[in-house]
């Protein structure tokens, strides 16, 4: 495995969470991604310049990363305002810890490729637990 990293949601002031966050732990400049750069139809009417994406690297291969919630998510409520991302150094391994970790739980993304290129996939565990593996796929040649 190559890192698990903590994945903060927020209803609309992910900028704003992680603009503080920088300026206590400062480091690189902040990049955020937008829903507006998803395919339309992954955007609700309006969202277009919440924060789809924001990774905020810390030290030793750790991160910390966060998004605003979609609309069509419902509401974030504490308890489900994070989620633990593992990061795998192959679509084998992601595979087998996505169908170890969501035995009776639910699947919200089942694996599968990504507009960005990765090979990913989320759900909450049988504890209750979000989780989301991650694996980034070899640029297409």
């Amino acid at each position: 495995m190559a890192s698990v990293n903590p994945y903060l949601i927020f209803n609309d002031n992910c900028e704003e969470a992680f603009r503080f966050y920088h300026g206590v732990f400062g480091g690189p400049e902040l990049e955020f991604r937008r829903f507006k750069e998803m395919p339309k139809d992954h955007c609700g009417a309006g969202e277009e310049n919440k924060v789809m994406h924001v990774f905020y690297p810390l030290k030793d291969g750790t991160a910390l990363m966060g998004s605003d919630r979609p609309a069509q998510s419902g509401t974030t409520t504490v308890g489900d305002n994070f989620s633990v991302c593992i990061f795998t150094e192959s679509r084998e391994e992601a595979d087998r810890i996505f169908q170890g970790l969501s035995v009776s739980g639910k699947v919200e993304m089942p694996m599968g490729e990504t507009f960005w290129g990765a090979y990913y996939g989320m759900f909450v565990d049988k504890f209750g637990v979000n989780w989301m593996v991650h694996y980034y796929l070899p640029p297409k040649q």
